[in-house]
């Protein structure tokens, strides 16, 4: 019978700990866009933003929970985020059209290392990681083209 809690490798605990990294960063992104949109379409954005944010800290959650699960330590200080971390932090767009693009770009690599460690981690037999991962990434593909279709002319 195969044991219910495994140690996790290294690799999953590197891949699990990048995406806390990415969406702590992203969280704190999402709050600067949230307080700094300005703009025709501030009502939708500011909204908008705060619900991304309020879905990034379930997210964080969840995976640094199944990284707990597993046995792993979650990095869990802003250094370690921002050192660890693909996406960057805001770079003091202004323009809300700015903003909306940085985001649908950080999307589009979150989706790609998304579809990669999905595969990585479905190569060590860890279903219940992997369709975690699979349920995210369906959810930053869905926002994403939402982004990409409010930046269409």
């Amino acid at each position: 019978m195969r044991e219910l809690i495994k140690l996790t490798n290294e690799k999953t605990v590197e891949i699990l700990n990048r995406h806390i990294a990415n969406w702590n960063t992203l969280f704190v992104k999402l709050h600067n866009y949230h307080w700094f949109v300005k703009g025709p379409h501030f009502f939708m954005l500011h909204e908008k933003f705060e619900e991304l944010y309020n879905e990034a800290a379930e997210h964080i959650d969840e995976i640094a929970e199944r990284l707990l699960t597993l046995k792993g330590t979650p990095v869990a200080t802003m250094k370690e985020y921002l050192e660890m971390a693909t996406i960057k932090e805001a770079m003091g767009e202004k323009a809300a059209d700015d903003m909306v693009q940085t985001l649908s770009s950080d999307f589009e690599k979150m989706t790609a290392e998304l579809e990669q460690d999905i595969g990585t981690i479905e190569n060590e037999d860890d279903e219940t990681t992997a369709d975690m991962l699979i349920g995210i990434r369906q959810s930053v593909e869905k926002h994403n083209w939402m982004f990409r279709s409010f930046l269409e002319k």
